[in-house]
């Protein structure tokens, strides 16, 4: 028996309905073509539902209730722990209950159509839809194909690892209970992330990692969310791997790692990465290799060794095309290429020059990022070490954050970091790293400097507010020196 199907034709098929995806088609509409986006899980996708929304949600209480404790008054004045139940109801709200009809109603209210269902590529500007019950939709694109599937958790091939049931960031952000004892397996954003929220929900958490803690950003911060997460009570194994795991028939999980130590706990969360979903996407339909990253150019094209696959109709945007696994940096691709498409549509050349309109120039000279991690880390563009190997003539420049009289005021015995990576040879900021509790409001000031090469004598004449901790501007300038 044949299933049903239908055909449908639009200029603009989005295949993943995450926040990227929906960025894309709102974008194309707004341009004024038509758009279809296709979804096999719900609309809204991992930030909405198992990342971005919930884990910040299980994060915020214990960060508040933290910065209450720094304050004489109002540390008297806070008594308790914090209660997990009410943690995982307002949880609950931010992920919308994993319920996406508030965010299809925001896609009908865009002029875009959905169509549920697995897509794959099967043809020149061609998707087919498989929905679960088995019908099918044919639908046929006139001018691109955008891809924007995002992204799952790896499960490392450590022995007895996949047999063991364990967590990804999806079992975390939907746990509804507090495990005694929660082994994490990586030292990342996720582990770190998820060791702050569970540690102060009541887990005894133990976190091993094969490198430092989260080798992503510059050493110094890691090094103080390590020192606060072992104060916090997190057992750290760094520069260690967990080479076998066993669930015994009770129930616990046992870990053996590369230095002999064994670990046994009731739950084992893995947060070591992510793979493309790609594995079933119609790939080898247009030459590509099922599975695999998703390569592209300027212009968020994909690519093959050969450069652009014929005619240039296909696209990647967001974590599948590994450039920047970052929401926010997803969206703003999703613009860039939604823009793109539209004008191409047009017939208009798109300007695809270092931060011209079409381009995603900040996924290389301004990645932004916030980990919410208690003390918290923000970071954009270049470490000193990335710079270095960018061939930039570096000049770093570090303050004390604790010591910046705002900060004084913000917590009793505040301590933190600030560093600035400067071009010496351009005299601009290339890079900002801080840690310490609340800095996140601070990330922006910073990413405008970087995206807008401010000169730093031009800087001098940005004047932060006293006492605030934005002083700490002030304070890196005369540390780099008026005359740098």
């Amino acid at each position: 028996m044949t299933s049903a199907s239908r055909d449908l034709t639009v200029d603009v098929i989005v295949v993943g309905a995450g926040p990227t995806g929906e960025n894309v088609a709102d974008r194309v509409v707004q341009g004024g073509l038509t758009a279809a986006i296709v979804e096999s899980e719900l609309v809204g996708g991992e930030c909405s539902y198992w990342a971005c929304m919930p884990t910040k949600a299980l994060l915020r209480d214990a960060a508040a209730l933290r910065a209450a404790q720094a304050l004489p008054a109002a540390g008297r004045a806070v008594t308790g722990t914090l209660d997990p139940a009410a943690v995982f109801s307002r949880r609950d709200e931010f992920a919308a209950h994993w319920n996406d009809s508030g965010q299809v109603e925001w896609l009908t209210g865009a002029g875009i159509t959905l169509v549920r269902g697995h897509g794959r590529i099967t043809g020149t500007r061609a998707v087919t839809v498989t929905a679960a019950d088995g019908t099918t939709t044919d639908i046929q694109a006139r001018h691109a194909v955008v891809i924007a599937t995002g992204t799952s958790a790896l499960i490392p091939p450590i022995p007895g690892l996949a047999d063991a049931s364990p967590w990804t960031n999806r079992e975390a952000a939907g746990a509804t209970s507090v495990p005694g004892r929660l082994a994490i397996v990586g030292g990342g954003v996720v582990g770190a992330e998820m060791a702050t929220a569970f540690s102060a929900l009541g887990s005894q958490v133990t976190l091993i990692s094969r490198t430092r803690l989260l080798p992503g950003v510059e050493q110094f911060a890691g090094e103080q969310v390590a020192d606060a997460l072992r104060t916090y009570g997190v057992t750290l194994h760094l520069d260690v791997g967990a080479d076998e795991v066993r669930r015994d028939d009770a129930g616990e999980v046992h870990l053996t790692l590369s230095d002999g130590t064994e670990v046994t706990a009731d739950e084992v969360l893995v947060a070591t990465g992510r793979v493309p979903n790609t594995k079933d996407l119609g790939l080898e339909h247009v030459g590509l290799e099922p599975g695999s990253w998703l390569r592209v150019d300027d212009a968020l094209a994909v690519v093959d060794d050969g450069g652009r696959l014929e005619d240039g109709w296909l696209y990647a945007a967001g974590d599948v095309n590994h450039r920047a696994l970052l929401t926010h940096h997803g969206k703003y691709q999703a613009r860039a290429v939604g823009d793109l498409i539209a004008a191409r549509a047009r017939g208009e050349e798109p300007d695809l020059s270092t931060w011209g309109r079409h381009a995603a120039t900040a996924d290389e000279r301004a990645t932004t990022q916030v980990i919410f991690t208690d003390p918290e880390v923000i970071a954009v563009g270049h470490s000193a070490e990335s710079a270095e190997a960018a061939g930039i003539e570096v000049g770093v420049v570090d303050y004390d954050l604790g010591s910046v009289a705002g900060a004084s005021l913000h917590a009793d015995g505040y301590h933190g970091k600030a560093r600035m990576v400067i071009d010496e040879q351009r005299k601009i900021l290339v890079g900002f790293t801080a840690v310490g509790p609340d800095t996140a409001e601070l990330l922006h000031a910073a990413t405008i400097a970087v995206v807008g090469e401010v000169p730093l004598d031009r800087l001098w004449h940005a004047v932060p507010a006293y006492p605030t901790v934005s002083e700490i501007w002030l304070r890196l300038l005369e540390t780099a020196g008026r005359d740098r």
